[in-house]
């Protein structure tokens, strides 16, 4: 028996190259977003019944920085200094990665605190190939939460 829509929906793995990207109030197009993860540091402690009981792991909440990985086409119509000018002024923003559904309405996203450039790179240039023009820009984030819309 064929399931109904409403159940494939809430059974089946999202696709991962429907997403929006928000960097403060500005929307973004990137076409790859890598790297974003929520950890939380952790320590072995051996405490004096640790040879009957076994260590204990303490996890902590971290303000560490990790690194994230964007990566984005160049199109004419693009601003091509946005980017440019959030690395050179060396100001923390917010970021919110959105996963959408089929529809387009964002379901779940990763909400990054603070976020900070540390490179943009430009694309290798080769008149050998027909490659598309892709920057990378490179961030290092913290205080990243998942959040269910």
């Amino acid at each position: 028996m064929a399931q109904s829509t409403d159940n494939q929906r809430t059974s089946y793995p999202l696709a991962a190259y429907n997403f929006r990207v928000k960097v403060g109030e500005a929307s973004m197009s990137f076409t790859e977003v890598s790297g974003l993860a929520a950890e939380r540091e952790h320590v072995t402690y051996a405490h004096g019944l640790s040879f009957q009981e076994g260590p204990v792991i303490m996890t902590f909440n971290s303000k560490r920085f990790t690194p994230v990985t964007c990566k984005r086409g160049t199109v004419l119509g693009a601003d091509p200094l946005f980017l440019f000018n959030w690395l050179d002024k060396r100001d923390s923003r917010s970021m919110e990665v959105s996963l959408c559904d089929a529809t387009g309405a964002a379901v779940l996203a990763w909400k990054v605190a603070v976020a900070v450039p540390v490179s943009l790179k430009a694309p290798a240039f080769s008149a050998t190939t027909n490659d598309v023009v892709v920057d990378t820009l490179e961030l290092q984030v913290r205080e990243v939460s998942v959040v269910r819309l």
